[in-house]
């Protein structure tokens, strides 16, 4: 029995209108009056830890400062100067435990300033007015292929093609934009992520070629030797299994899949939904798979953890707005059975708790929740690029991540790799954003030493 041959699981069970006033945006953009009061209440702190807490150094006081003037170009070229993809970051990044979360008025008396806000406000009249902000610099002749038009390819090729060398994007998806474009709530980022790559690619020096599999479709030892350097952004396309019974049956998926499809979804009361929801896991993934099936409409939603919220690597805020949502959260059990006969009728649990060493146990006390609709989201691994040739491309790994030094490149010579593929303080955009832009600075000075990086 497939999925949308399971009784339960139904599209339209909300209207279209209900459905749209759902995945609306989850926070409206500040106006002109607004934002200029929010910036005001910056103290363009020197040496400001918000500025330390942004993994891509945004100086924020002085983009704050430039909105009190209306300075938006100015303002914008803070912020994309040193994070292409702070449009996008606006809406997604955690700000509660980075800029704002260090705001030195972010205290018990005090709300932070609305750093995340104030970005989108000043990186939204970029793209609304469709100004140009970069230019490219006089070509190089040199020729680089990235691997995965997510966060970290998109801004390795961006700094690269700004230094004057030809890119070329391959990524195993029809569009480009990674985990922006298939793997965030709808509700936060609409249909902004397609709109901030076509202005980032519109700088020129950027070639995108989608549905490129490295090992199928993409070999690693061509790229080595067609292009003067590579760089991969792979991501983490692996799913982890749950590895218990019953994890094969009709409305047991990935939450990832879940998510991508709906992002895909041009008519959401199309998109079939389950009345009876369990989510297992407590990230982001996690999170975003919950909410978004209580906005299609499902009866209950269950979100269930196998440790406590502090141990969730959904941040304080997504796991309130959560709860706000609808979503019941169940913490402290693990899942130890699905139940059904061909389509999933139930899920069974056990409650875990911690011994004397720290380490998570069962507890032999079972409970059984009923599913139609079970969502896995217990994290995601790497797909390691296969071997070829003489084996001379094999790119070493260690814990699941690709091995890279301080200038990002990997075991293999001329091949550079960022983002969640190699792991780092926070599996975030706005990392990744950072571990291409790193990248893209050591390629650049490569190419411009030796000519060609050495393969």
């Amino acid at each position: 029995m497939s999925r949308k041959e399971h009784a339960d699981i139904a599209a339209g069970r909300l209207s279209s209108g209900q459905l749209a006033r759902n995945f609306d945006d989850v926070a409206p953009p500040l106006d002109r009056q607004s934002a200029l009061i929010a910036a005001q209440r910056c103290y363009y702190c020197y040496d400001a830890p918000c500025i330390q807490a942004c993994p891509t150094g945004i100086d924020i006081p002085s983009f704050i400062r430039r909105i009190t003037t209306d300075n938006l170009r100015g303002a914008a070229l803070d912020i994309l100067g040193a994070n292409v993809l702070g449009g996008m970051c606006a809406r997604v990044c955690p700000t509660e435990i980075l800029c704002e979360g260090s705001c030195v008025r972010n205290t018990a008396e005090s709300q932070p300033v609305q750093i995340g806000a104030l970005q989108r406000y000043a990186t939204d009249w970029v793209f609304e007015t469709d100004t140009t902000l970069f230019e490219r610099a006089p070509a190089t002749g040199k020729r680089v292929a990235v691997v995965g038009a997510g966060p970290a390819g998109l801004s390795c090729a961006h700094a690269l093609a700004r230094a004057g060398h030809e890119v070329v994007i391959f990524d195993a998806r029809p569009k480009p934009g990674g985990l922006n474009e298939y793997g965030i709530a709808e509700y936060k980022v609409l249909e902004f992520a397609a709109r901030e790559i076509a202005w980032l690619l519109s700088l020129g020096g950027m070639r995108w070629e989608g549905q490129r599999v490295l090992g199928e479709n993409l070999d690693l030892a061509e790229l080595r030797r067609d292009y003067d350097a590579v760089f991969l952004g792979l991501g983490l396309g692996g799913v982890n299994a749950l590895g218990i019974a019953g994890e094969t049956l009709a409305g047991v998926r990935n939450a990832v899949d879940f998510i991508a499809e709906l992002r895909q979804c041009d008519d959401f009361a199309q998109l079939p939904v389950g009345r009876r929801v369990v989510v297992i896991g407590g990230g982001n993934t996690a999170i975003d798979a919950a909410v978004q099936s209580k906005k299609l409409g499902a009866e209950s939603v269950t979100l269930v953890y196998r440790r406590g919220s502090a141990s969730m690597s959904a941040t304080w805020a997504e796991q309130e707005f959560a709860k706000t949502q609808g979503v019941a959260v169940i913490e402290w059990a693990q899942p130890r059975r699905i139940l059904g006969e061909g389509a999933v009728s139930a899920i069974e649990f056990e409650y875990t708790q911690l011994d004397e060493t720290g380490r998570l146990l069962g507890s032999g006390d079972y409970f059984t929740l009923a599913a139609d609709s079970v969502l896995k989201a217990i994290g995601q691994s790497l797909l390691a690029p296969r071997a070829d040739g003489d084996g001379s491309n094999l790119i070493e790994t260690r814990n699941g991540r690709i091995v890279v030094n301080a200038e990002f490149e990997t075991s293999v010579p001329g091949v550079w790799a960022g983002g969640d593929c190699v792991g780092g303080k926070v599996d975030l955009t706005v990392q990744a954003v950072e571990d291409g832009k790193r990248a893209a600075r050591s390629i650049h000075a490569r190419l411009l030493s030796n000519g060609k990086s050495e393969n």
